[in-house]
């Protein structure tokens, strides 16, 4: 019996403590829903379309290394009512074959301008000066959802000389295309149909899905969220599609406090990046930092022998080591460090990018290192 009293005791204390610790949690920076996650079904769609660029400075594609080129312009002629003779090739150093592509965001209506990017398929030099011909664009169910013209702005270019140096500046084989697509077809939503709507967190966290639907209900009253998941939040909707859009304004400017991110230091072993996340702790450990130097230097002599000495001439060789050790110095790691205290350690041992991530790297096989070290 006093075993059980003790459980019911702990119990309730931990009953007591647990609002509070969720208070304390909670506390800190603040941001705003939209900014922390997007409601599902809401999304941007990918267009694509083949096209052809016309009125270039015989900088376009080369017709015998490029036949889809010409086999393109002659099916646009063709529509024009205009047969060329099987035994003529046209010379197509003005015109060039791209591709076409845009993102359509979503509830975009017909008569919508949108931005698009034009690249070169075949061996075309440069774009600039060039216009692109109507060219429906295609999403990836196969029907057309908008059509692209217009004259291409291209912030390459590139120059040649008759002796066959050149030089380039930028891509000059790319260009885009301000409002240069008309949207012809908006993209369907079910988002005003559901009776639920579902909001994804940018980033996955147990810890904000909870926060969110908490501060959700707090605000609309109970039962009015459920986290499904480290990524989805469920909220009941009106089903009034005009009440429902001045809900998801309320929704989304909701404020909550978010998560904190995992532990983790990001190395990137190309260029020698490495970021430290603010939750990165180590434990107690000593650490040695210096640089060693060793200089090898070949200088070959030549040595001549007298007159009446009867030798023959050869090469000596004459080596120079040199060994200069930096000025090593040991630096210790408390438990619990912080990552300000871990950068001021480092910098005071004037450590590069690549002596921290070799530090990084004997921390965690060391067993110091309290976070996930990726390299990227």
């Amino acid at each position: 019996m006093p075993s059980l009293f003790s459980r019911r005791t702990r119990l309730l204390v931990l009953c007591l403590l647990l609002p509070g610790l969720a208070l304390a949690q909670s506390s800190g920076p603040t941001e705003r829903i939209k900014d922390l996650a997007s409601v599902g079904g809401v999304r941007t769609n990918q267009l694509v379309g083949y096209g052809l660029v016309v009125g270039l400075d015989r900088s376009g594609d080369q017709t015998a290394q490029v036949p889809f080129t010409l086999q393109a312009l002659n099916n646009m002629i063709q529509q024009f009512g205009i047969t060329v003779p099987s035994d003529i090739v046209p010379q197509l150093t003005n015109v060039a074959a791209v591709s076409v592509h845009a993102d359509l965001p979503a509830f975009l209506k017909p008569g919508t301008r949108l931005d698009v990017t034009v690249s070169s398929l075949g061996n075309a030099r440069s774009l600039r000066g060039g216009s692109l011909l109507m060219t429906p664009l295609k999403g990836a169910d196969g029907n057309v959802y908008a059509l692209a013209q217009g004259s291409l702005v291209v912030s390459g270019f590139g120059v040649e000389g008759q002796d066959g140096s050149s030089i380039t500046v930028n891509v000059p084989s790319s260009g885009r295309i301000p409002s240069g697509a008309t949207v012809e077809r908006e993209v369907p939503s079910a988002i005003l149909e559901k009776e639920y709507l579902v909001f994804n967190l940018h980033t996955p966290n147990f810890t904000t899905a909870h926060r969110m639907a908490e501060t959700i209900n707090d605000t609309l009253g109970p039962a009015t969220a459920r986290p499904l998941d480290a990524v989805s939040v469920e909220v009941r909707a009106p089903l009034d599609p005009t009440q429902r859009i001045a809900y998801l304004s309320e929704l989304e400017n909701l404020r909550v406090s978010p998560g904190t991110a995992p532990a983790r230091v990001i190395i990137n072993s190309r260029t020698g990046t490495v970021v430290i996340g603010s939750e990165v702790r180590v434990l107690p450990a000593a650490v040695a930092h210096g640089s060693l130097s060793v200089t090898i230097t070949e200088r070959p002599e030549v040595v001549q022998p007298g007159a009446l000495a009867g030798g023959q001439t050869a090469v000596v060789p004459r080596t120079d080591i040199e060994v200069q050790e930096g000025d090593g110095r040991m630096f210790l790691f408390d438990a619990g460090v912080s990552l300000n205290e871990i950068i001021q350690a480092v910098n005071q041992v004037g450590a590069a990018p690549s002596d921290l991530v070799a530090i990084m790297e004997a921390l965690k096989e060391a067993g110091a290192l309290r976070a996930q070290l990726i390299v990227i």
